[in-house]
């Protein structure tokens, strides 16, 4: 089946350079031109991947992302205009799962979504065929429903913070290097920096640990990397 993608952007220039080149990848693809309207799209079509700008009317792309991930788990390439740090964490903290400056390589871009779509089919082919519950103390990680449950409570993650925490989780004891986590989660072709893997981990404490500044679960071996 071929690919859906959503792209999302309020130059149609843009989005005309894209659709074209996609299609011609064997891509299908939708098209929004607002913040709202990308919204109302991504969660009644569906979109195997969407490509995210940063600056849109009626609602930023921040605020997109964040509504899309609430229901979502597809990839989310955000594009931004200013190459500056903070776009690119905010961006990651609130789910995205890479993201690119304009203006910017097709054949660069094509690459990521290939990658992106790539790893996102092999996760969710290993929950699906996962379906034990794996345990870190007094939190279970459900493999189905990408959530920990914590005390009797769940706890939501993306697939990407789920899928860090599992890595860990799974080799318990073992300290993963940012470039193996990188590697492992991401995928050996991410074009990303260690960045991510620092902004997802910051992320999954926020959501599973009591005192952020005494993480129980999740471990820094200083210098080295992170471990459970």
């Amino acid at each position: 089946m071929d690919k859906k993608i959503l792209i999302v952007d309020d130059e149609k220039p843009i989005v005309d350079i894209l659709k074209f080149n996609l299609e011609k990848e064997g891509y299908k693809t939708i098209e929004a031109y607002d913040g709202e309207q990308a919204v109302d799209m991504a969660l009644e079509l569906k979109p195997d991947l969407i490509i995210l700008d940063v600056m849109l009317p009626k609602m930023d792309g921040f605020t997109v992302c964040k509504k899309i991930r609430q229901k979502l788990t597809c990839p989310v390439i955000m594009l931004t205009a200013k190459e500056e740090v903070v776009d690119k964490i905010i961006g990651l903290e609130l789910g995205a799962d890479d993201y690119m400056t304009k203006p910017f390589s097709i054949r660069e871009l094509t690459a990521r979504i290939k990658a992106n779509l790539r790893k996102h089919t092999v996760q969710e082919e290993e929950i699906e065929e996962n379906i034990t519950n794996i345990k870190i103390k007094d939190l279970v990680l459900d493999s189905e429903k990408y959530v920990v449950i914590k005390n009797g409570t769940i706890i939501d993650l993306t697939m990407k913070e789920f899928e860090v925490l599992k890595l860990l989780a799974t080799h318990a004891g073992q300290v993963f290097t940012r470039e193996q986590i990188l590697k492992n989660v991401w995928g050996y072709d991410y074009y990303g920096d260690l960045r991510s893997v620092d902004v997802t981990i910051r992320r999954i404490r926020e959501k599973i640990e009591d005192n952020t500044a005494e993480p129980k679960y999740i471990i820094t071996k200083r210098g080295i990397g992170y471990y459970v």
